[in-house]
């Protein structure tokens, strides 16, 4: 089934960015694609191709990655007649024609919408659900529906309050279904609203941020462990639902030092923490929160050094900032030990092979894995057949609010009904990637 055609255009994404969107067109009919925008840029990503014009949509316009797709990847992927099934060769021939170690020339993001509409239509040439298509790619013979890790209050850059922690979530891992997870956490979710209304004498509904997380003027981090702990009580959920954080340290990292009063007027050199300093505080929580069992970004992401010091806690370390989806680093964080989950962001990496081959690496290394939507995102649910796919068993777009959030969890919630009794759950077994 050779391609016909490849059209890209600009389009808007949740947060009004604009972004890009790729139709595809084979004799069975058009598959389209658009990928999600990149917040902060990490330097060891897939660089993300934007016009610069300051004068024009505060210069995020992607014409420069339109232009991309529709002059250069489009034109000779239709020319090399490539199948639509042949997805390893026509990524490795879009990195060719980028030619930077990058995709600085091309656009990562130009390449991953080709990446990803090409994906989706070999698994319509194949007449395969998109889950079971790329399971196939990555060689993947069993399938698990993952746990939703749900984003319920924010922190760090993501919030105006003075918390350092960027993301606090909850993981149903006592839920018997995706769907029983989806009413905890939506129970859990109102019950934490109703508890930051009371807390601040206000009315609900209370205003989420981009990711649909509360943002509440509390000004410590064990505040909100305390108030999230309380509600999974108090919505009858206790031993349940775990914790989760992302703490996406290198946003408070300051010369080597980290600034837990990075946006306050309390901000002071003399308290900024070391390292060994900041892993104790960490330690802290764990002893008084031992509901907690996943912490993200724990030290920025050149802190070599820090990271390793929490190998010897019984929880989950996630590498975002420290990895970004770069191979040769996931490699590296693997011999020294520095981490146990690596987080999967499909626009780090810029190809869906790339991904793949990431996650592999991490899975025959012991380390478990982690789906994640982007920051700007799209109503575009690929990342949610991504995550059954691989049997990553753990899948986090954002709270169980906003629709382009809501759309990444209600796939999963189509995908387990076709599953039927074949839908396994992953549950308690979220952090083990070889099991059985």
């Amino acid at each position: 089934m050779p391609i016909q055609k490849i059209k890209a255009r600009q389009i808007f994404d949740s947060r009004g960015d604009p972004t890009l969107e790729v139709d595809l067109i084979t004799d069975i009919g058009l598959l389209r694609s658009s990928v999600p925008c990149t917040l902060t840029p990490n330097p060891n990503e897939a660089v993300e191709l934007r016009d610069g014009n300051e004068a024009a949509y505060n210069g995020r316009s992607v014409f420069k990655a339109v232009d991309m797709v529709n002059n250069i990847i489009g034109p000779e992927i239709i020319k090399t007649k490539f199948d639509v099934c042949q997805q390893q060769e026509i990524d490795n021939l879009m990195i060719k024609l980028d030619g930077t170690e990058n995709k600085s020339k091309l656009g990562a993001n130009a390449i991953l919408a080709v990446s990803t509409a090409c994906c989706k239509a070999g698994a319509a040439k194949r007449g395969l659900p998109l889950y079971k298509y790329i399971a196939e790619l990555a060689d993947n013979g069993e399938l698990y529906i993952p746990v939703p890790a749900f984003n319920v209050i924010s922190g760090g850059k993501a919030a105006p309050n003075p918390l350092p922690c960027q993301e606090f979530m909850i993981m149903p891992t006592g839920a018997e279904s995706f769907a029983d997870a989806m009413k905890m956490g939506t129970e859990v979710y109102r019950t934490i609203e109703k508890s930051i209304a009371e807390q601040q004498d206000t009315k609900t509904p209370l205003s989420v941020n981009d990711e649909g997380a509360f943002v509440p003027e509390l000004e410590d981090d064990k505040e909100v462990l305390n108030l999230i702990n309380e509600a999974i009580k108090a919505t009858g959920y206790d031993g349940k639902i775990k914790i989760a954080l992302d703490m996406a340290a290198t946003s408070f990292c300051k010369d080597g030092q980290y600034d837990m009063a990075f946006k306050t007027e309390d901000s002071d050199p003399d308290d900024y923490l070391e390292a060994e300093a900041l892993k104790d505080q960490y330690v802290e929580y764990l002893t008084e929160f031992p509901i907690i069992v996943s912490i993200e970004d724990p030290f920025d992401q050149e802190d070599w050094d820090g990271w390793p010091m929490l190998s010897n806690q019984p929880i989950q370390i996630v590498a975002d900032d420290l990895t970004a989806m770069n191979i040769e680093r996931v490699q590296e964080a693997i011999e020294r030990r520095s981490a146990n989950c690596l987080l999967i962001r499909l626009s780090q990496a810029g190809t869906i092979t790339e991904a793949i081959n990431c996650h592999k690496i991490a899975k025959i290394s012991g380390w478990s894995s982690m789906v994640t939507a982007g920051y700007g995102e799209t109503e575009d649910t690929f990342v949610a057949d991504l995550a059954v796919g691989l049997s990553v068993k753990q899948f986090k777009a954002g709270a169980p609010c906003r629709s382009e959030r809501n759309a990444k969890y209600n796939q999963i919630l189509r995908i387990e009904e076709e599953m039927g009794k074949d839908a396994k759950y992953a549950g308690n077994n979220f952090r083990n990637p070889l099991s059985k």
